[in-house]
């Protein structure tokens, strides 16, 4: 089965639930398992905070771009900002590398993609935005029969 959702939203830190919460409802004819569920809303959260605080220092006028695709078993989202973007993506991916350590920013955030995804790569240039894009096999759950 092939479909595709795209979304474009502010950027608001209070739009994140409901992000999260239509990538997880568009992937469910796929039928996967709560902990699938769970990681994808997870990767999907970090990636539009991501965008949010660090693309556009939260700027609400601003708007974030989400797109998901279901090809077969294979979930890909693609989160998108115009933002600052990142000068150097491989130390930006680096567990605790955080460029907001006075809010507290725990630097996790691509390490939470990476661990609960299959494949994501980020890709980025300062002034112009970062692209992160995120697959996962979704492996059926058994239903009783």
């Amino acid at each position: 089965m092939k479909n595709e959702l795209k979304i474009e939203i502010s950027a608001l830190t209070a739009n994140d639930a409901f992000v999260r919460s239509t990538v997880a409802a568009f992937c469910l004819p796929l039928n996967p398992t709560v902990d699938q569920i769970e990681d994808i809303k997870t990767a999907v959260s970090e990636a539009f905070t991501n965008s949010v605080i660090h693309g556009y220092e939260s700027d609400a006028e601003k708007k974030v771009e989400i797109s998901a695709r279901l090809d077969g078993d294979e979930l890909e989202i693609i989160v998108v900002d115009r933002g600052c973007g990142i000068k150097d993506v491989k130390t930006a991916i680096q567990p605790f590398f955080t460029t907001k350590p006075e809010q507290e920013r725990s630097g996790m955030g691509f390490t939470l993609m990476s661990t609960f995804m299959d494949r994501m790569d980020v890709t980025s240039a300062p002034g112009e935005g970062t692209r992160v894009v995120m697959a996962k096999k979704i492996e059926r759950e058994v239903e009783n029969a």
